[in-house]
């Protein structure tokens, strides 16, 4: 029988990790099995799952009836080209309910396989949108800093985050970043959703309205360090895109399928966008699988197109039966199980409990909406001086009584501190939840000595 050892060293010499890195690899765990809300590694030791692997295990591991609907697909058909000309059952169903269950003034999926490359796809979407509509100028992409979209190159030079273009510059042209809705450390003397938003127009001012595609905006930021926007934020940014002919994406790669307590985030402040990007959470990750819903002037623009500018956008994955069929069975689960509703009050009972650690010197600001959280670390609570570096110890501390967290922030983001992600699966029962904010407090007390 293979050690964990053994395991490990094989791994070392052929395994490529994303965000690779020697030092960072010294000490992997190596999962073996998934239960709920619980992960196992080879040595039998189990840990709670704190950010559902990558924000994504919605559903919880271990579901049977996602295994047996991969299975029962790839039993009848794997796979079949879905392109133009060809279609199958699970793509057609999948779609047909995706746009049911998302904004109302949604109409069409174009499906594939991960966030960046639903990002990518919105992209040129949006460049193709203008394009047909007679304005083949308007190209720029405008993000917001911390924020992360994916590390293709595009989606990189989205991302608000150096740490991710220092080593694969230069970036592409045309992605411009600006202020995010940080009401913890925003300096200026308005309303944070206002300032940025206005921060924001500013920037589509300067650079022409003319030249501008889309701004695409996560509806709470995920990977920059949990930061969710005052409830001023998204209508002003809705207003102001509008008022200047600029696409809105909502990238809700981590805010779809439940997370915030609603199927689709952008809904807890009455705005609709016109492309929304997805992955994760839409198979709970059992299959790899993503998307871009387009509205519903966006798809007839698109329907409308002559014959020489058709969408000449396309992936071989797009509209892979097997994942589309567990996308069905996962979004069945979630309806039958009420999951969305359940994000909404355990994700309250879950802020509660973190709330609590704010006595704790280390503890700046506490955040979250739904089942996504986030505790920023600092030096000081007065001048709020980043915290640097804690973060890492505190998620050992973590792992060693048998947490899974993520930390994101200050090495990627050194202007904010490091920040505690926790995001665990929809299901997590209500004494995991309870559990959670107790062993972060052991932890940051240690880790702070």
């Amino acid at each position: 029988m293979e050690t964990a050892a053994s395991l490990i060293e094989t791994d070392r010499r052929h395994l490529i990790h994303p965000l690779h890195h020697a030092k960072d690899h010294e000490h992997p765990i190596v999962v073996v099995e998934g239960r709920g809300e619980m992960l196992t590694d080879i040595d039998g030791k189990t840990y709670i799952d704190g950010l559902s692997s990558l924000w994504n295990v919605n559903a919880g591991h271990g579901r049977k009836e996602l295994a047996d609907a991969a299975a029962a697909q790839m039993a009848k058909l794997a796979f079949a080209s879905a392109y133009v000309g060809a279609t199958n059952i699970p793509s057609i169903r999948l779609s047909e309910k995706l746009v049911k269950l998302a904004y109302p003034s949604s109409s069409a999926v174009y499906f594939t396989t991960a966030g960046a490359e639903s990002n990518e796809s919105a992209f040129k979407i949006a460049r193709y949108y203008w394009k047909l509509r007679g304005k083949p100028n308007k190209v720029k992409v405008f993000s917001r800093l911390h924020a992360y979209h994916g590390v293709t190159m595009a989606a990189m030079s989205a991302t608000g985050m150096a740490a991710y273009h220092k080593a694969f510059g230069p970036l592409v042209p045309n992605f411009l970043q600006a202020p995010p809705p940080y009401a913890y450390r925003w300096t200026g003397n308005e309303d944070p959703g206002i300032g940025a938003a206005d921060a924001l127009e500013k920037l589509i001012l300067a650079e022409g309205a003319d030249s501008v595609a889309a701004v695409i905006a996560e509806p709470v930021m995920g990977a920059g360090g949990v930061i969710v926007p005052p409830a001023t934020y998204f209508p002003r940014l809705r207003e102001l895109c509008d008022r200047h002919e600029v696409l809105l994406i909502a990238d809700e790669v981590i805010t779809g399928f439940g997370r915030t307590g609603r199927w689709f985030a952008l809904g807890h402040w009455g705005v609709e966008p016109d492309v929304v990007t997805f992955a994760k959470g839409v198979t709970s990750a059992y299959l790899p699988l993503g998307g871009v819903i387009i509205s519903r002037r966006v798809h007839q623009t698109m329907l409308e197109a002559p014959a020489d500018q058709k969408f000449m956008h396309a992936a071989t994955y797009s509209g892979h039966p097997a994942c589309c069929a567990v996308g069905l069975s996962n979004v069945e689960i979630i309806e039958r199980e009420n999951l969305v509703e359940r994000a909404a009050i355990m994700g309250r009972r879950l802020l509660a409990g973190l709330e609590g650690l704010a006595d704790l010197p280390p503890v700046g600001d506490v955040r979250g909406l739904g089942m996504m959280c986030g505790v920023e670390l600092v030096e000081s609570k007065a001048t709020k001086a980043p915290a640097v570096g804690l973060g890492g110890r505190v998620a050992r501390e973590a792992m060693a009584r048998g947490l899974i967290i993520r930390i994101r922030g200050g090495s990627a983001n050194p202007a904010i501190g490091d920040t505690i992600c926790v995001a665990p699966p929809l299901m997590t029962p209500t004494e995991t939840i309870d559990r959670i904010p107790q062993i972060l407090r052991e932890s940051i007390v240690a880790a702070a000595k």
